[in-house]
């Protein structure tokens, strides 16, 4: 009687353990992190009689959380993966809908510029255009600065959003090491026993953290025994967590750019390091970090670029006219000069052609016996520092120069210039006087009454004004002097002390290039005007330097003469208007190998606003595609561990059905054990 009771409390105790266990899935059915947990069961060992083998019963042997690492682990990365392309996505968004906006872009404000330019050029002498045209650049400088301003915010509020979850990081990296100490504790003293709702906590705080960064987890040995505790590490294997041992992350300025967050890993020991962006991939902070470097720094650089070029060519043409006063042209917009960080004493840095100026960071830095200049990771120029150069030293490439004291001068970790970061900050209206706007050319033609033939001066085009302004009190006064037709060459002339050359146009620049086929450098070269009629582009060089193409056509006699001279103040010219409004469809920006401008002002933002627009669709499809692989990946995951309540229900049910037939097997050995006492009595 005594082996079947025990039979009956060894069925009756299993049965409860199956209630329990099935009625905390139930309850557990919502909680985020859940996994259903089974109870194992095994037949005791049987009794051997002369008759056979006879079973004494059930033992609990374990009770198992459903779970599989594979499922786990896919369920993770595509949760990392969504939660950086979201990160990314929400970020990347703003500066999309900022850019490309009709009204709030730049495309607007450049239009109106323009117009104002092609106004002045329409109408030289009105005071009322050329005041428009000063209200038009200033409203082009304001929309350059709004859209920097709020490139910024969003910059500061990514700068911010990497702080906050850095934080997130530590705060999750302590709740795991205290988790692992709480499960290596409570698995000892339960025989080595998985502590189940101990590790699904865990398990959810590592996916929070997986949320957060890309994380590597490795569970914990005791003599090659798993002890319950896992580490944890991040980018290319620093630790975060190692059983009970925390590291802490901290955003410090980065040693490359102090403006900006980088961030360190301090170990318990204390050394604290930087950890390259590129290794902190996945997750929210990777997200951030990559929209960062990737599209915000691009899009900012790109957008002062504009501006930067649109100061550097406007203000050069600027200075190759003359105002309503005579006087030769100065800056339209107030120069633009590259940043550096940190500031040196001594190094000073300038623009040498916009066209070569990449819309990118550039470094100088002391490297292999040599200083170097990069804009980004191209290097530019570089000079060696064996045998000693002579100080100051100048390294010129990328469309800038910069000019160093010394090699000591160089931080450690280098010299930091940004020539577009700041430029649509900084970029501003240099003159309020509507009079100063040089629409004028400073150099005009006249043809005396006694020339014979039909030869004709147009398109005076201005190359260079050095010399001009002999007096130095900004107005041209260079002496006139003619050029003058030999019929005996053929051949134009100039006088002793200037040089004239034949042009031809380059195809593959589109630039007036010396045609070699003809006699240049001196005082004449060829025109033969039954070949030459329809026109031929010359170039004349005065003393002093000063440069002007010009257009020579028609059959002039021998002996005919053109008169140059300085622009008379006042008169309706309005040449270098003309060339200020040819800016706005001229490639001046984005030289390529050949050192071939390929972008015009409006067309390199049009070419930010579609890369910021393509990389806005990418990651909004790369996001929505991660949510469809969490999803499948979840759903799987939840067929094997996710909490079914129909068949919970149904356990329920079968496990009460044992619990009550193992009670009726008590009950039966009870009044088996009475009828024995019966018969005894």
């Amino acid at each position: 009687m005594a082996g079947m009771l025990n039979i009956g409390v060894s069925g009756l105790n299993a049965a409860q353990a199956q209630l329990n266990t099935t009625s905390h899935n139930i309850t557990n059915a919502g909680t985020v992190g859940y996994h259903r947990q089974t109870v194992g069961q095994a037949a005791r060992p049987p009794l051997f009689t002369g008759a056979g083998f006879f079973g004494q019963g059930t033992d609990v042997t374990s009770v198992t959380r459903s779970y599989n690492q594979f499922l786990e682990n896919q369920v993770l990365q595509a949760d990392n993966r969504r939660a950086q392309y979201g990160a990314y996505s929400a970020q990347i968004g703003q500066i999309n809908n900022l850019l490309a906006d009709s009204t709030t872009g730049l495309s607007p404000a450049l239009a109106n510029f323009f117009a104002g330019v092609q106004e002045v050029a329409s109408n030289p002498t009105s005071v009322a255009a050329r005041q428009s045209l000063i209200s038009n650049g200033q409203a082009l400088a304001s929309r350059f600065q709004s859209l920097n301003t709020r490139l910024e915010e969003v910059r500061q509020g990514v700068e911010g959003g990497i702080v906050q979850t850095v934080e997130s990081i530590n705060t999750y990296a302590k709740a795991i090491a205290e988790m692992n100490q709480r499960i290596v504790v409570a698995q000892a003293g339960g025989a080595g026993a998985p502590a189940n709702d101990l590790l699904d906590q865990r398990d959810q705080l590592l996916a929070e953290l997986n949320k957060l960064v890309q994380i590597t987890v490795v569970d914990e040995t005791d003599s090659g025994k798993a002890n319950g505790a896992v580490s944890v590490f991040i980018g290319s294997g620093q630790p975060l967590v190692l059983r009970g041992t925390v590291s802490q992350f901290q955003v410090i300025p980065s040693a490359a750019d102090p403006q900006r967050g980088a961030i360190s890993l301090t170990a318990p020991g204390g050394n604290t390091i930087e950890i390259a962006e590129s290794l902190l991939s996945g997750g929210e902070l990777g997200g951030l970090l990559e929209f960062r470097l990737v599209s915000l720094d691009a899009a900012q650089n790109e957008l002062g670029l504009i501006a930067l070029g649109i100061t550097e060519t406007f203000n050069a043409q600027h200075k190759l006219g003359v105002d309503l006063e005579g006087v030769l042209g100065k800056d339209f917009f107030k120069p633009i000069a590259p940043t550096v960080v940190p500031a040196v004493a001594g190094v000073s840095t300038s623009i040498t052609d916009v066209s070569e100026v990449r819309a990118k960071d550039y470094r100088v830095l002391v490297s292999g016996g040599s200083v170097r200049l990069f804009a980004g990771d191209e290097e530019l120029a570089s000079l060696a520092l064996a045998p000693a150069p002579a100080w100051p030293a100048t390294l010129t490439g990328g469309g800038i120069a910069v000019s160093l004291p010394g090699a000591a001068s160089i931080p450690a970790d280098g010299l930091l210039i940004q020539p577009t970061r700041n430029a649509a900050r900084n970029i501003a209206v240099g003159i309020s006087d509507p009079r100063e706007i040089a629409a004028g050319g400073p150099v005009s033609v006249t043809s005396p009454l006694t020339n014979q033939g039909t030869g004709k001066v147009a398109n005076i085009d201005i190359r260079d004004i050095a010399g001009m302004d002999g007096s130095g009190d900004g107005v041209p006064d260079f002496s006139a002097f003619a050029l003058g037709f030999d019929g005996t060459g053929p051949a134009l002339t100039v006088p002793a002390g200037f040089t004239i050359e034949r042009l031809k146009m380059d195809a593959a620049t589109g630039e007036w290039v010396t045609d070699g086929s003809y006699p240049s450098g001196g005082s004449s070269t060829t025109y033969t005007p039954s070949a030459d009629s329809s026109g031929v582009q010359f170039r004349v060089t005065g003393p002093g330097g000063y440069t002007f193409d010009f257009r020579f056509s028609g059959t002039p006699e021998s002996g005919d003469a053109f008169s140059f001279g300085p622009s008379v103040a006042g008169v309706a010219d309005n040449r270098n208007a003309v060339a200020l409004g040819a800016l706005q469809t001229t490639k001046v920006l984005g030289a390529d190998a050949s050192g071939r401008p390929t972008a015009t002002f409006q067309s390199l933002y049009a070419q930010t606003v579609t890369t910021v627009g393509n990389k806005t669709r990418e990651v909004q499809v790369n996001e929505a595609a991660q949510e469809s692989l969490l999803d499948q990946a979840t759903s799987a995951r939840d067929s094997v561990s996710g909490v079914n309540l129909d068949e919970e229900a149904a356990n329920l049910v079968r496990y009460q059905l044992a619990y009550q037939a193992s009670a009726r097997v008590m009950t039966v050995a009870q009044r088996l054990f009475d009828e024995l006492i019966s018969i005894g009595r």
